[in-house]
């Protein structure tokens, strides 16, 4: 299948100034040659390597004209895959990208598989897996900080430290190997000193990445924050708020808002999927009625529950309710409507949450959110976070590996404090030093490098 050569489209679907068709293989130049055209005459061949030309693009068929382009070649090893690529760039749209990636395909080019240009490139040794899994999370980070790491992980930071890790186990093996080839030198007792002390450094390494998994959680999915409240006291004016748009609709009609309404929203580097949900009360209306529901079952799913209550008013039967909901999960009280007289009962809210987490703001005169924006952001980011030096752990693969890490080097730990015969050592060091391996990709199954690569789009 490598030595094929492949096409896509590798700009997104839609109406653009500019279309990509991205050509990798060893027959990319060739395959273009049948189709471009140049006014001087000279084949892509004979043009220069890494240097736009101007020319149209033909069917070879029926000489017909299909597009002006433009029109590079990179030749191998130093390109995207390392394989020989060339893209040619036609005018945006639908039809002209369609038209010439047909035409490649019919003159001796197939249909690329999703992710195949980056799984080249790891197959062929220019990235390893974590760094092409960073290429897909840098294409669909949402904010500055996500993009931050993506971009790390893919100039090899997350490779670099599992890497000095796995370095110190293979150290850490090596002692083993000796002691074992030459027992006569009676060096156990050194050897396991040395063990222990290493031992201990790889665990606290793989623990140090371990410690970043929330955080990378957060970054990479978002915080699932679920406004939650009784009818009218302007959950949806919150959201606007948060959003700086009208996306939901705010009327003083209860229960306007019956069904679930899911945005994006950047705050301080934190991506906040922010769901405004029906208001909490009892209703004979049935469509009302299954929006209550499911507002309720949300709550269990959240990350975060902001829960809005109108501090003009005294507590209600479906504010008590509230409160129950939300104990023992991670929320934020906001008490709105500022710009009204205050009549809620604020010492029975603070029987149910810290006084530091009750805010009070004006949704619709949008004073007092930067208080919420700036507790966001320490009750998540505890501590300094330095998104540009961290390696931060935002991939599950990654996670359940250094996980299993850990496990194995915790029982080779023990192992070496019963002071059990070394090879059992060696096979928790060498299951621990396999795990880490899969992380970059030096020990993965084919079947997962191909799982991996089914995820990332056609053209990348």
């Amino acid at each position: 299948m490598a030595e094929q050569t492949i096409a896509a489209i590798a700009t997104a679907p839609g109406e653009a100034g500019i279309g990509i068709i991205r050509l990798s293989g060893n027959k990319s130049v060739e395959i273009a040659d049948k189709l471009f055209q140049s006014p001087g005459g000279k084949t892509l061949e004979q043009g220069e390597n890494r240097k736009l030309h101007y020319g149209h693009l033909y069917d070879p068929k029926t000489n017909q004209l299909v597009d002006e382009i433009l029109i590079v070649k990179m030749l191998g090893p130093k390109s995207y895959t390392t394989e020989d690529i060339v893209e040619i760039h036609c005018h945006g749209g639908i039809i002209p990208v369609r038209k010439i990636l047909q035409l490649t395909l019919a003159n001796g080019a197939r249909l690329a598989e999703p992710g195949e240009f980056t799984k080249r490139a790891f197959l062929n040794g220019r990235l390893d897996l974590s760094q092409a899994e960073a290429v897909m999370d840098l294409i669909s980070a949402k904010t500055e900080s996500v993009y931050e790491v993506s971009l790390n992980q893919l100039n090899g930071k997350i490779s670099t430290d599992i890497q000095n890790l796995r370095n110190l186990l293979l150290k850490m093996i090596a002692h083993i190997q000796v002691s074992i080839d030459y027992p006569e030198d009676d060096i156990e007792e050194v050897t396991f000193g040395q063990l222990k002390k290493e031992g201990k450094e790889v665990l606290s390494g793989i623990e140090k990445l371990l410690g970043t998994v929330d955080t990378g959680k957060i970054l990479r999915d978002g915080l699932k924050t679920i406004i939650l409240g009784k009818p009218n006291v302007g959950k949806s004016s919150l959201m606007n708020a948060v959003l700086r748009e009208n996306r939901a609709i705010v009327t003083e009609v209860a229960g306007t808002t019956r069904d679930v309404i899911e945005e994006y929203v950047n705050i301080h580097g934190i991506p906040l999927k922010i769901v405004d949900t029906a208001g909490i009360r009892n209703t004979d209306d049935l469509v009302e009625k299954i929006g209550v529901d499911r507002a309720k079952s949300l709550v269990a799913e959240a990350d975060l529950i902001i829960a809005v209550f109108d501090q003009s008013n005294l507590l209600t039967s479906e504010d008590m309710e509230i409160l129950e909901l939300i104990e023992n999960k991670k929320s934020i009280i906001l008490l709105n409507k500022t710009d009204l007289p205050s009549q809620i009962e604020i010492d029975v809210l603070e029987k149910n949450i810290d006084h530091d987490l009750i805010f009070e703001i004006s949704a619709l005169n949008n004073t007092g959110l930067d208080k919420l924006e700036n507790s966001l952001k320490e009750m998540f980011f505890e501590g300094q976070l330095n998104i540009k030096n961290d390696t931060i752990i935002t991939n599950v693969r990654h996670k359940e590996q250094l996980r299993k890490a850990k496990h194995n080097i915790e029982e080779a730990l023990q192992t070496i404090e019963l002071a059990m015969p070394v090879d059992c050592i060696e096979v928790d060091l060498k299951s621990c030093w396999d795990h880490l391996g899969e992380i970059s990709g030096e020990t993965v199954k084919e079947d997962i490098i191909d799982r991996i690569f089914s995820e990332f789009c056609v053209g990348k």
